[in-house]
């Protein structure tokens, strides 16, 4: 997180090799168990620990030295999700956990830094409080030490019992891994959200270096800690118990974020728990399911009146555009992209088909008519414009890019039309549902129609875009015509050097 207050840069020298080396050995040095809290005792045999990790880049946790969380790896679910940019949210820790923490993206939770202001918890609290209204009678607990996660109400409000200490420091997180464990062997908790800082405050003061490398096998000892200690409770056969790891930012290699690179946007989710499948590297994972997914280990329902953005990590998305991972190519043209990034095809997935009869010649291959892409990739072809805020796509997505696709030497337009599968069965129908992810950014010289054709006759336009639509869903009824039995879906657009269009989690239904 970035805090610009002395406590922050207190731990280490800046630039001073030396203190750094000592910050690193004395992080080894745990203090006693501290007394555990009172807290009420658990009613579920479906326990949930949250282990929360604030700054740990995912491409250095993978390089990392850390026993225990690579167990995770292997007997659990691990998955990675870039961040948002402005000027929907910072890569802060304030907007970072506070969709961790509520399961929305921060269009919906308004918190946009690490003041906290606007932030709409009433509307979508987070999850401990949330908990608390669903299910008073689970003993929660809550341990952090950067305060404003205690005082905004992101993670301790609702909890039975926490811990929160001054603003963070190299002894903390021994501190609370230390009384965590105590709770977990001698009281009966049901969820604890327990947040370690010191891989973060390293981050910043000198980098994510080999410093920051042991701070991260340090942390990962404490994972240990917390994991022995939940195989040694005496009722440990007969409970469930779900272990979640996850992060609220990157940091870029000199230290810091806040920033749109691809470094301060890495986050990850690993799980190890009942029904979560082991080995899994799924593509179609956010940050904003982690609330789904507790809810989902505690068998509590989600309700859809929370419009919540997350899902169950262990739930696949089901969209058709996902089957097209293992197709994903390297880049041609691309050159910010790096080589082994797979991440683009012009194969389209089953049913569906892509009509360039009327595009331009030459351009950026990679964006030669509608692309199937993912967020990596895509986002890294260009920063700042506006492509970072695509967070309600998941795995790969469709997107007509002409500005992309100008990029390189070309002739005529970029005129590319996207058709859906057709949809049989609407005899005696009245009515079809047609519903998607859009992220579109208007210019001039823009077109964007949803057109619908039925018995193969022409299409009809239900609806264009004019102006931005970011990351939203999108649905749209249109009336049955008398004696149609089949319909299908177009998405048409066209452009002169501009901006784009993505599509996402496309979906037909009549009634």
């Amino acid at each position: 997180m970035t805090h610009p207050t002395p406590s922050r840069r207190s731990v280490l020298a800046a630039g001073a090799a030396t203190a750094a080396a000592a910050a690193v050995t004395n992080l080894a040095a745990a203090p006693a168990a501290q007394a555990a809290p009172a807290l009420p005792g658990g009613i579920s045999k479906d326990k949930v620990l949250i282990i929360g990790m604030d700054g740990l880049r995912a491409d250095r946790l993978e390089a990392a030295d850390a026993p225990n969380l690579k167990s995770m790896m292997a007997k659990g679910t691990y998955a990675k999700s870039l961040l948002y940019t402005a000027p929907m949210a910072g890569t802060l820790s304030g907007p970072g956990w506070s969709t961790i923490s509520t399961g929305v993206w921060p269009d919906k939770h308004g918190v946009t830094d690490n003041s906290f202001t606007g932030s709409r918890f009433d509307a979508y609290p987070g999850l401990l409080a949330r908990l608390a209204q669903e299910k008073p009678g689970l003993s929660t607990y809550a341990a952090v030490d950067w305060v404003p996660l205690d005082t905004s109400g992101v993670i301790t409000s609702g909890a039975d019992a926490k811990l929160v200490l001054p603003q963070h420091d190299v002894p903390n997180d021994a501190k609370i891994a230390a009384e965590a464990e105590a709770i977990i062997r001698s009281r009966n908790p049901d969820v604890l959200f327990v947040y370690f800082g010191n891989v973060d405050q390293i981050g910043h003061t000198i980098g994510t270096g080999p410093e920051y490398m042991e701070a991260i096998t340090q942390l990962d000892t404490h994972v240990g800690t917390l994991r022995t200690a939940i195989q040694g409770r005496p009722a440990y056969a007969s409970e469930r118990w779900t272990v979640i790891v996850v992060t609220d930012h990157g940091h870029a290699d000199a230290g810091g974020h806040g920033g749109s690179s691809w470094e301060e946007r890495q986050t990850f989710i690993l799980a190890e728990g009942p029904g979560i499948e082991a080995g899994l590297r799924p593509i179609d994972t956010r940050l904003v399911d982690v609330v789904p997914t507790v809810f989902k280990q505690l068998g509590l329902p989600v309700d859809s009146a929370w419009n919540l953005d997350g899902k169950p990590l262990q739930e696949r998305s089901g969209d058709p555009f996902d089957s097209l991972q293992k197709k994903l190519e390297p880049r041609v043209d691309e050159t910010g992209i790096p080589a082994g990034v797979l991440g683009y095809t012009h194969t389209a997935p089953r049913g569906w088909s892509v009509i360039n009869s009327a595009m331009g010649t030459g351009g950026v291959t990679e964006w030669r008519g509608w692309t199937f892409t993912t967020n990596e990739f895509w986002s890294r072809s260009q920063r700042d414009q506006w492509r970072e805020l695509n967070v309600r796509a998941r795995g790969v997505f469709a997107v007509a890019d002409s500005d992309e696709w100008s990029d390189k030497t070309f002739s005529g337009r970029f005129e590319s039309t996207l058709v859906s599968p057709t949809y049989g069965s609407l005899s005696g129908r009245s009515e079809i549902t047609i519903t998607f992810m859009t992220h579109y950014r208007q210019a001039d010289q823009q077109t964007a129609k949803v057109l619908v054709s039925f018995n193969a006759g022409p299409p009809q336009e239900i609806k264009s875009y004019a102006s931005d639509v970011i990351a939203q869903q999108q649905s749209i009824q249109v009336p049955v015509p008398d004696g149609a039995t089949s319909a299908h879906v177009r998405f048409q657009y066209t452009g002169d050097n501009d901006f784009y269009w993505v599509v996402d989690g496309f979906q037909l239904h009549a009634s």
